[in-house]
């Protein structure tokens, strides 16, 4: 698929999907005799997951370490797996600071529907 069908098929602008490409974070996606881009359902794939680092919170400068190591092959899985596992302990303790502040806005609304509830029964 050209780049315009990508970025269809995976909810990213084209713009965007240049961009990734220029930065390496596709490591050499496939070119035809006139220089457009040819995506395959790997890199449909490949996209899938680094947006969801990305709506984790990962950096993309941390992606693009993350694609050098997978572009060097399977000689990297540890590191891979290390860099994941720092991204999840940071990833835990951001849920864990985000229910924290879910639960204080569930007291405030609490706290507003019980004033308003006996203000409405005075």
């Amino acid at each position: 698929m050209n780049v315009k069908q990508f970025a269809e098929r995976v909810g990213l602008s084209a713009h965007t999907i240049r961009y990734y490409d220029k930065i390496g974070l596709f490591g050499g996606v496939a070119r035809l005799d006139n220089g457009h881009r040819i995506f395959t359902e790997q890199e449909v794939g490949w996209i899938a997951f680094v947006q969801r680092l990305k709506e984790t919170g990962m950096p993309l400068n941390q992606i693009l370490v993350y694609a050098a190591l997978r572009a060097k092959g399977d000689g990297t899985m540890l590191e891979r797996q290390k860099l994941l596992e720092k991204h999840a302990v940071m990833l835990r303790s951001t849920i864990e600071q985000q229910q924290q502040h879910l639960e204080k806005l569930n007291e405030k609304i609490a706290f507003y529907a019980n004033t308003i509830t006996r203000q409405n029964m005075a």
